[in-house]
């Protein structure tokens, strides 16, 4: 059975529910997406991220481990967390467990652990895991790439947190960020598995209810910088880490995604069939992997990419990504690249389709992007049907994608030259 839309009412508001009913395996799970309510969100930096912590740590009444305890018993799990642009809260258990699983979310959100106990905890671990993130070079290049990037927008911002705003952040601002973005008016439900669409709307219901009205927030749309800057960072490395990003112009909703899924693939996605991969790791052996992808979402349309290598070979390495990208552009891409990606995309679909929460994924990704639940169907037509001039005009018809940022982490010099 595919994937559905449906929807329920509560009071002046239709929430949509993106439903799969599957009953070959007896699992069942309900995720509450709230828009506008992830990261981007944030009035401080790693705000959204502690909200979701908070919610993890039990109720107040029985703390962490004793809520944790009631739900181990049950294999029953509930979580949360906080993405770029939404935030989830999921409850998934047997069906044998679920009304259960239900009684046990209705009880977190009724009395959440706003405990300062459970905010030092969760602190604590917070500002551990920043400051490991101090020597993980691939984090402070990407993290870089990214404040230079969309430099003014709140995605250039930390939005993990520092050490400094983490300790700072008080009961008060997670409570009142819960209270103000995460209501029955801004979510979307996903259910799939061994429950009919009924049981699911009561469940939903119940659990909605808990949640207050809030104010409906707009997806601020992000323009990535085309001044091609180079950002070196010197930290006591053996090798260069390049996190590399451009400009692209392309919204989320354009009807040729195919053609955008096709240049992707091969311009940095597809392993040892991608451009990149070819010249940068096959023709001259500077790393074992470098990749990029065509990142598309309501916020921000951009290239991204990232790779490693010897710190001898960090010129050459960066100066070929932009030789590629460059050729990749004005060139386009060969009839073999095309058939060769036309049988990969067509014959590897099955794969990504093969469980039933690769479904609710893809359906609710669809939903969420304003496109018909029977996209991919569509895209797979459009994909076998389309022709090598079609793809190459789109290619060529977005130069930004050579207005390469880089951002390197990489060791500083002892004898820099005079």
């Amino acid at each position: 059975m595919a994937a559905s839309l449906k929807e329920i009412e509560m009071k002046e508001s239709k929430i949509p529910v993106v439903f799969e009913e599957g009953k070959y395996i007896p699992i069942v799970s309900i995720q509450l997406v709230f828009k506008n309510a992830g990261h981007l969100s944030n009035t401080k930096d790693g705000l959204a991220d502690m909200a979701a912590r908070i919610l993890n740590e039990g109720t107040a009444k029985e703390g962490s481990v004793g809520f944790a305890t009631k739900l181990d018993a049950h294999a029953v799990d509930i979580g949360a967390h906080a993405g770029r642009e939404t935030f989830v809260i999921e409850v998934s258990s047997l069906k044998s467990e679920f009304a259960y699983a239900v009684d046990r979310l209705e009880e977190l959100l009724k009395d959440p652990n706003y405990t300062q106990e459970a905010l030092d905890q969760i602190k604590h671990q917070k500002i551990g895991w920043l400051t490991q993130k101090k020597s993980d070079f691939d984090y402070i290049a990407g993290t870089t790439l990214r404040a230079t990037l969309f430099k003014g927008s709140a995605l250039a911002r930390p939005y993990d947190g520092t050490v400094e705003s983490i300790k700072s952040m008080t009961l008060d601002e997670i409570r009142t960020f819960i209270t103000t973005h995460l209501g029955y008016n801004n979510a979307i439900g996903v259910v799939g598995g061994d429950i009919t669409f009924d049981e699911a709307k009561g469940y939903l219901t119940r659990l909605l209810a808990l949640f207050p009205k809030v104010e409906e927030r707009e997806v601020q749309n992000v323009k990535a910088s085309d001044k091609k800057e180079v950002v070196l960072t010197h930290e006591d490395t053996h090798q260069a880490y390049i996190y590399f990003g451009a400009p692209f112009h392309y919204s989320y909703d354009a009807k040729d995604q195919h053609k955008a899924k096709i240049a992707e693939y091969l311009l940095g996605g597809a392993g040892f069939g991608s451009r990149l991969m070819e010249e940068i790791r096959v023709k001259r052996g500077l790393t074992y992997g470098v990749y990029s992808s065509l990142r598309r979402t309501k916020s921000v349309s951009y290239l991204s990419g990232y790779m490693q290598t010897k710190l001898s070979t960090q010129d050459e390495a960066k100066a070929l990504i932009q030789e590629v990208v460059d050729t990749f552009v004005k060139e386009g891409i060969t009839q073999e690249e095309l058939d060769d990606t036309k049988k990969f995309l067509l014959g590897s679909e099955p794969l990504r389709t093969e469980t039933l929460s690769q479904r609710l994924h893809r359906a609710y990704n669809d939903f969420y992007l304003g496109r018909p639940l029977d996209f991919q169907k569509n895209e797979l037509k459009n994909i076998e049907s389309v022709t090598l001039d079609e793809v190459n005009d789109f290619i060529r018809s977005h130069p930004e994608l050579s207005e390469i940022t880089f951002s390197i982490v990489t060791k500083k010099e002892t004898n820099p030259p005079k």
